[in-house]
Parts: C-alpha cells; structure tokens; sequence
C-alpha cells in the first residue's frame, strides 16, 4: 500500500512537470497574420515553390504580418485547455501569458495537478515552482521568426524525416530550434516541432494550428492542439483562447514576482 501510494505520488510530480513543459512550448507561440487587404504584399505559392530555406522562411514572416508582427507592443492571451496524459486522464485546466518586448509572464492552473507561474522582467527569471525553470519563451516557436535576419540566429532546411513537407528550421544563438511547416496556399505556419533539452531529459513536441482571430488587421492562433513526448511519457492538450488583447494597458504588476 506504501509503495503504490509512493508511486502515485511520484506519477504525479512527473505528470506535473510534463504538463508545465507542454504548456510552455504552445504558449510560447501565438502566431499573427495580416488581414486578407493585406494579400499582395505576400509571397504567391508559385513565387516560394522552389526558394531556399531563408527565402521560406521570409514568406512565413511576410504571411503572418512582417512589420506589423515585429511592431507589437504586448500580447495578452488568457484561455482554457484540456491535457490528457492517457486516454482516461484529462484534466481542465486555464492559462494566462503576457508579453511586452523581451518580457513575459506564464501562469497555468490545473489543480491538483499543476500551480505554477514564471516571469521574465528583462533582467532575471522568477519561477514559483523549485527545480523547475522553463526555456525561454521568446527562444521557440514563432517568437523566432521575428529574428531571422539577426546575428546568431541560423535559418536551414527541415531535416530528413521532415523533408517531404515545405518548410524551414530556425535555431537560436543558445541551440534552441524550431521546424516550421508552411501552407503552400498561405504560406502561414500550419504546424512545427521542437526538441530540447530538460534537465538532461530530451523533451520534443509537435503542435497544430487549428484556427486564428481577427484582431483589427491581425490574426492570432486561437485554437492548437499539442503532442508532447519526455523519455517514456506522452501527453496531449488542446487549447482555445478564450480572450486575446493586443497593444493593451497591462497591470502594473505583469512581470512583477517576489523572489
């Protein structure tokens, strides 16, 4: 009876964990677009059919707002998801993240399982969890599409086992990197994967786009779904946001944590 309750325990700090990375490589990346107006200004399918990596991955820039994608000043997203560690386990769970800049703030609530939040006030990384300390979030997904024309940011072609599919790799400065997979009709990111390193665990993902918002001339991922694998475990979420703001008055204590 020890034992098994040890084991339940032990499961459930694991659970635990995976669910917090799970939420962190989806989170990490909502994704924007220009309105319809906006179409000649993108590349035509035609146009990308056989261009290099860089040159896609200028396209996917281009469809999911260039300019305007770079010039926001703040995103706020909060949300409802449902994680599922096997078919008979799934858990409600609610999320809030919030970036300005450099900046952000990730807060994810599932009780019992999860209570965390982690904060990045532009100098330091604060989390409420001991022993667990995210990636960056602005070092995944489609954060790294605003840095492809920086120093010590690689744009290359997908690997072997992506190279049926259109699209390109960015990795940054600190190793980190994410596969895009394009639309051939858009040139919007419908999907892209990810591998890292966790503790001396690898941990990759993969997720879907599932639908986007209007928000005046931009649009933002509110539906996507995630696969998520760390060693022996997989898991699954789906997430919709239930409530985007862009270029708002954040709280005075956004990125604000006692240490």
């Amino acid at each position: 009876m020890v034992n098994k309750m040890f084991n339940l325990e032990t499961n459930r700090k694991i659970m635990k964990k995976v669910f917090i990375l799970l939420f962190v490589f989806v989170l990490a990346a909502p994704a924007f677009a220009q309105k319809e107006e906006n179409k000649k200004e993108k590349l035509k399918p035609a146009e990308t059919k056989n261009l290099q990596p860089s040159d896609l991955a200028k396209a996917a820039l281009t469809a999911i707002g260039g300019d305007k994608f770079k010039k926001l000043k703040n995103i706020f997203i909060r949300g409802t998801a449902e994680l599922s560690g096997s078919p008979t386990q799934k858990f409600p769970a609610t999320f809030v993240i919030i970036y300005e800049g450099e900046k952000y703030s990730f807060d994810v609530q599932a009780p019992p399982i999860i209570n965390f939040k982690q904060i990045y006030d532009g100098e330091g990384t604060f989390s409420s969890m001991r022993g667990i300390n995210l990636p960056p979030l602005n070092r995944l997904g489609f954060p790294l599409l605003t840095k492809i024309d920086e120093k010590g940011y690689v744009v290359s072609a997908l690997p072997e086992k992506l190279k049926k599919k259109r699209g390109f790799r960015i990795t940054s400065p600190e190793g980190y990197y994410t596969d895009f997979i394009i639309d051939e009709k858009t040139n919007l990111v419908k999907e892209y994967e990810a591998s890292y390193d966790y503790n001396g665990t690898a941990v990759s993902t993969a997720v879907a786009v599932d639908g986007y918002k209007d928000m005046g001339g931009v649009l933002i991922n509110e539906k996507f779904s995630q696969r998520l694998e760390m060693g022996q475990i997989t898991s699954y979420a789906n997430f919709k946001a239930k409530e985007i703001l862009i270029d708002s008055e954040l709280p005075q204590t956004a990125f604000t944590m006692s240490k």
